[in-house]
Parts: structure tokens; sequence; C-alpha cells
């Protein structure tokens, strides 16, 4: 069945506030095995709603509306309905007690303009809101289903979970379910180029490639009518897509590395010390925003000067003289020694010219190197990123996982 999305207000618009019920509700339309077809926003404009709602009307089976549905004059979701469906509007004397005692009861003056909120279009069905005073109703018509719900999140979300969501079921036994892989290390288009072949052949599963910060996401989309045939169809999609980049993929949906390298030193047993400069701790911000990271994460030194580098990390002097702060030689003694200061089973540093200054030309901003030292030897990797230093950070960190990620996987 087709559904459409519809949310009504100008602060939408505007930017005065995130469409988070659209987000809410077509993650649950999907879950239930619902095709959404449009997401729309409409301000509190009559004219404009009407023309929307008329548009959806024709094109969906079922259209979810939220928002305007309060008592003021600019909430005409009830009345703009009501035009389109050629519904008169309805008083209904048990929704004006329901207000009439929902103020009562919170010592809040009562005003006649909530009996607003009491006429609901002919043949609606009421669902009543446990959170506020707008009630949600469900209009069905020859055409389409119009499921109109409050725009307050939590009430929304209330009333879908506890009231439509029933509903929804009953009228639809399609499954719908999806899962993303998450890669790195590789671009949207060499990616695309070597799948090409997977994505444009497959009616079901789809397919949709999904640009992330510094990294690339496939989202498998399958349908079916049972659990397991879905299940089926996206295993067997992700096998393909695995022979091809396998060795890019790190993990699904929204796992990120920091996560997944934290599974893995848990599964593997292993302890991890931190050396940093340029990320100024961001991979130890990232490593212990994961719950239970004090079980793998010794601690970190966050050697941004020289001088610190040499005090605690015990760099040599000629080291730093000889070859600067941003070479492989500093970064292999950083990762080497903040393992054994530490006693863990790794030692990961990272060092390198974050940006906007400090570049030359034999060592430009975004020149980064990252070491990996264990008791097999040390690694160490060369970056020439180039974005802003918010960027060169980010993905140096975003690099720095990824290697650990690499060793801890072979």
């Amino acid at each position: 069945m087709i559904t459409e999305i519809i949310t009504i207000g100008t602060e939408i618009i505007l930017g005065d506030i995130q469409n988070d019920n659209a987000r809410y509700i077509a993650e649950k339309l999907t879950e239930l095995g619902y095709d959404i077809h449009y997401i729309s926003t409409v301000g509190d404009n009559r004219k404009r709603m009407y023309s929307l709602l008329k548009t959806a009307m024709n094109r969906a089976d079922i259209v979810l509306v939220t928002g305007g549905l309060g008592p003021t004059d600019d909430d005409l979701t009830r009345e703009v309905i009501s035009e389109v469906t050629g519904r008169k509007l309805v008083f209904h004397p048990d929704i004006s007690i329901l207000l009439k005692n929902y103020f009562q009861h919170r010592n809040i003056q009562f005003t006649e303009n909530n009996l607003k909120q009491a006429y609901l279009p002919e043949g609606a069905v009421i669902l009543e809101n446990e959170l506020g005073t707008a009630p949600a109703f469900i209009l069905e018509t020859e055409k389409c289903t119009f499921i109109a719900m409050p725009g307050v999140p939590r009430e929304m979300r209330e009333i879908f979970d506890n009231k439509v969501k029933a509903y929804l079921m009953k009228k639809n036994t399609a499954i719908i379910r999806s899962r993303v892989l998450n890669f790195f290390s590789i671009g949207e288009s060499i990616l695309e180029t070597k799948i090409k072949d997977i994505l444009e052949r497959q009616k079901n599963p789809t397919f949709a490639l999904l640009a992330g910060t510094g990294e690339v996401k496939i989202r498998i989309t399958a349908k079916g009518t049972s659990e397991e045939e879905v299940s089926a169809l996206i295993n067997e999609a992700e096998r393909k897509i695995r022979e091809r980049a396998g060795e890019y993929i790190y993990g699904y949906s929204d796992e990120g590395l920091a996560a997944v390298v934290g599974r893995l030193l848990s599964e593997k047993k292993k302890t991890i010390a931190l050396a940093e400069s340029c990320t100024g701790g961001l991979v130890g911000h990232r490593i212990t925003a994961v719950p239970g990271s004090s079980d793998y994460l010794a601690g970190g030194i966050v050697a941004y000067s020289n001088q610190v580098k040499i005090d605690l990390l015990q760099v040599k002097e000629e080291t730093l003289l000889k070859h600067g702060a941003v070479s492989k030689e500093t970064a292999r003694e950083m990762a080497e020694n903040v393992r054994r200061i530490m006693n863990t089973d790794l030692g990961l540093s990272v060092t390198g010219i974050a940006g906007p200054g400090g570049g030359t030309k034999e060592k430009p901003v975004g020149t980064v190197y990252i070491a990996l030292s264990s008791n097999s030897g040390t690694d160490v990797h060369k970056l020439s990123l180039t974005g802003n230093r918010e960027w060169n950070k980010w993905m140096s960190s975003q690099y720095a996982l990824y290697f650990v990620f690499k060793h801890l996987k072979n």
C-alpha cells in the first residue's frame, strides 16, 4: 500500500524546529511493510494545505498528517481535510467534556476556542490524546485514508505506537526490512563501480548508496511476506557485495568505528593505549563514548608540544630535531613508547598538521602519520588530507580507528 507523510507547520518550514515526526513515522511505516512515496511539509496556509492534501488523496492509499490540530486560528488540518474529502465537521460533546476536564484537572483556565478541537470530519474514528488536548482521528474515504495526529512529537508518538500502529498492521501484511553496510577507505564512485551490475539487476532487494561523514553506506531493502523470506534476500545481497568489496566493510547501521573497534578489543581481550598530537584527544573521546571502554582502554596522552612528547612519551629529542614532530619516525616512537609505558597490547599514535597554518612545501596541511604498535611490530601510515581543521582532525581519528580495526580483523 502506498503511503504519504505530510507534516504541517510554518515553524518547520522556517527551520525553527526539526522535522522529527516525519522521520519517526517513516521508520515505523517501513517496519510495518508500507511503501512511502512522498514526504512533504507545508506551512499553516489554508490554500497550500488544500492543494497538497488534495494531491496526496489522489496518489496515496494512506496519508498520515501531523500538526494543525490545536485550538488556534492557524490550526487548520481538521478544516482542510473536511474540505478535501467533502465530509462536514461534526461537533462531539464527549470530546468537549474531556477537554474541560483536562483543563480543570490541571487548574488551567478553559477558553472557548479550545472547543474547536471537538469538531472532527463526519465519519472519523476518534483516537484519544492521553498526553494533550487535540484528539487524533482516522478518516476512511473511497479514495484514501487520512490519519491525522498532533504535531507535538511526544503526543504523536504515543498515539502512533498505541493506536495507529494496530490499525496499520491490520491493513497490510507485507514486510519490509533494511540493512545498512558501513564502508571506509573507499570512495562512493569507486564502490558503485565495483558493484554496479549488482545494484542494477536487482528489483528486490533494492539498494541505496549513502554518503556519510568520511565514509559510505549501502542500504539493502527487501520486501516479502515473511521474516525468513526477507532475511534470505538481504543475506544473499550482502554476500554478493562482500565478494566484491568486503575488505572495506567495517560494520552495520549506526554502529561507528569506535564501537566496532571496542567490540573487537573486548572479544580478543586486547588493551590499547593512545598517544595523540594533532587530534587533541579526539580518538580517546570517541573510544570512551562507547560504554564499557574501560575494559580495553588503558589511557591516553595528548602530547601537543614537543616537550611533552619528550617528557611523557619519551620520544628521543634527536628524532624530533632530525625528522620533526610530524614524521613516521616520531609517530613510531610515540606508538611504541605509549604501549610500553602503559603496558598494553596495542599502542596507537597520531601526529600531523591539522591546519589552517603550520604547513610547509614538504609537509603541507593535512599531512598526518598514524602508527600502530603491537607485539608483531609497528606499522606507520601516512595520510594526505585536504579538508579544513575540523575535517582533518575527524578523518585522522577515523583512519586511526580503521587501522586498529584492520589489525584486529586480520
